[in-house]
């Protein structure tokens, strides 16, 4: 069975397993992201836009930190900036992050049909809580946090950590990303990818791209696995 898209073209390739992000892939924490970014940039005298958002949105806390300290000449803090950051974020997850549009039903149809894991640039303590939060706690046969790997996205690492836990190879796999940063980590290890962008005219080099994972043509596409 092929699936017909818009245009006419078809996808006929069909993956072995599935690995999702998680930050405003399946669970809506980016506002939340957003909230603590701003109040973070607040406490300093700054104001928070879609600028300073672009700067940040993806990067791993280490690149995050350092672009932190940079922006707020506090070199040599990149530490307690990031552990302050993440005070304010989890405390807007746990009270505020919701379930993305059609995420929970995308999971739940991939758990019954082929191995899936979930692989978040957050530390594994922020990761939980968005999972618990978004209802998919014990959901993922393999979950992977940045603070548990070398060199999270954008390297490849990530991506091929988890395709080993599930017992495929790279290219048997798929990767469902919300930012470059991401689809960079996928595409670096060799994993095909559909980008969702979290950013309204964010645009995204993954192999398919649609605005939601509610997405008919996306739907109908699992459909087939």
């Amino acid at each position: 069975m092929s699936v017909s898209m818009p245009g006419g073209d078809a996808l006929d390739w069909r993956p072995k397993a599935v690995v999702f992000d998680c930050d405003g892939l399946l669970v809506d924490t980016e506002p939340c992201w957003t909230v603590g970014e701003t109040e973070l940039f607040r406490r300093r005298g700054r104001g928070f836009g879609d600028a300073e958002k672009a700067l940040l949105i993806g990067r791993s806390l280490a690149d995050a930190s350092v672009t932190l300290a940079e922006e707020f000449g506090e070199q040599g803090r990149e530490r307690e900036l990031i552990e302050e950051l993440l005070v304010l974020v989890r405390e807007a997850v746990a009270a505020g992050a919701r379930v993305m549009p059609g995420a929970r039903e995308l999971v739940e149809f991939s758990a019954g049909r082929l191995p899936i894991a979930v692989a978040s640039n957050s530390p594994r303590a922020l990761m939980d809580v968005a999972l618990e939060r978004g209802g998919f706690a014990g959901t993922f046969e393999v979950s992977i946090a940045a603070d548990e790997i070398a060199s999270p996205k954008p390297a490849p690492d990530m991506y091929l950590e988890a395709c080993r836990r599930l017992g495929v190879e790279p290219g048997d796999a798929l990767a469902f990303e919300d930012s470059s940063t991401g689809v960079r980590s996928a595409r670096a290890a060799g994993v095909r990818c559909v980008g969702v962008p979290t950013l309204v005219n964010h645009s995204l080099e993954a192999d398919w791209v649609w605005p939601s994972l509610a997405d008919p043509y996306l739907v109908a596409w699992a459909e087939s696995w």
